[in-house]
């Protein structure tokens, strides 16, 4: 495949193959996606240097659906004026390629179109720190985005050494654990007084629940914020948890959340006709049968109520193993 408009012909046509699996899924978008990047390649020229390119967010994390926006970056060996210019035209080349393969661009920009995830693997470590440092609530989400980064091109040792270095960090400088904590401490209330599930009341998506945030998140949420205080760099929320609750402190903490997540990696499996990357978040409540309502609510309560012990965990301030 030579051009981008061929391999969108060929995700399009090969996609619905693998919507049965959610690995084989998230195996088939990376497929597409380093077609992409190989087509970029072509196109501007070979790289004056080693990089790294990796993708965060539900792609890092191996958890994308039928469609899926852009979460990217880039980490390259050897900062330089030529070096810089070509990865900034290289980051460009590659967020136009994914987009006109079929990826949104991400509303927050995290694409290595943008500089601030496009930098040198000194750079990186420099920006890193400076988040650390900084504390801020944009600083600290970046810093969650970054710590979901997979790669996919390139050497995976040196984002895994990135990552390392924010667990380091936080063991020296516990208040960088309360940021984060604190940045994700508050979810959307999805359980009515009387234990129902709120359902979307307006709009487009009336009667819908929303998977993104009432179910993902929490788990998602949880699992990373134990994952970097742990200073596990896997990415897979699922992974994430099989380390996890190995460690006698999460054994009950995480036990039925192995199972929850699992079945909701396949409610969203079941999002297949849709038409934009929004429509992937919104699953119909009463579309469900009665058994597949009883099983939505159990995964989305088990979400916020390990999402709210591990906040409680958190502000404690109790280390594993101390």
């Amino acid at each position: 495949m030579e051009t981008y408009e061929s391999i969108r012909n060929w995700k399009e046509l090969n996609i619905t193959n693998f919507l049965d699996d959610i690995v084989s899924l998230n195996d088939f978008h990376d497929q597409v996606m380093i077609k992409v990047l190989e087509v970029a390649i072509k196109k501007i020229g070979s790289p004056p240097c080693d990089f790294s390119w990796f993708i965060t967010g539900s792609g890092g994390r191996l958890e994308q659906g039928l469609i899926s926006d852009q979460d990217h970056g880039i980490a390259y060996e050897i900062a330089n004026d030529e070096n810089d210019v070509y990865f900034q035209v290289f980051g460009t080349e590659i967020s136009n390629g994914l987009y006109e393969v079929g990826y949104p661009y991400c509303e927050g920009k995290v694409m290595s179109s943008n500089p601030e995830w496009c930098k040198s693997y000194e750079g990186w470590n420099k920006q890193l720190h400076d988040w650390m440092v900084e504390e801020s609530w944009e600083s600290m989400r970046f810093l969650q985005i970054f710590y979901d980064a997979r790669v996919l091109h390139g050497k995976v040792g040196i984002i895994h050494q990135l990552k390392t270095s924010i667990y380091d960090y936080q063991l020296q400088h516990q208040i960088l654990l309360s940021r984060f904590t604190a940045n994700v401490e508050h979810i959307k209330n999805v359980i009515g007084p009387v234990g129902q599930l709120l359902l979307e009341r307006h709009g487009l998506y009336q009667g819908c629940v929303n998977l993104k945030y009432s179910g993902f998140l929490p788990y998602v949420n949880a699992v990373r914020l134990l994952s970097i205080r742990e200073g596990i760099v896997e990415n897979s929320t699922l992974v994430r948890m099989s380390y996890l609750i190995q460690m006698e402190e999460y054994t009950c903490l995480l036990k039925n959340s192995e199972r929850n997540f699992s079945d909701l990696l396949k409610y969203r499996l079941s999002l297949s006709q849709v038409k934009s990357y929004s429509d992937t978040h919104y699953l119909q409540f009463d579309k469900l049968s009665k058994i597949e309502q009883k099983d939505i609510k159990r995964i989305i309560k088990g979400g916020i109520n390990l999402h709210r012990e591990v906040i409680a965990l958190m502000k404690k301030g109790v280390r594993h193993g101390i």
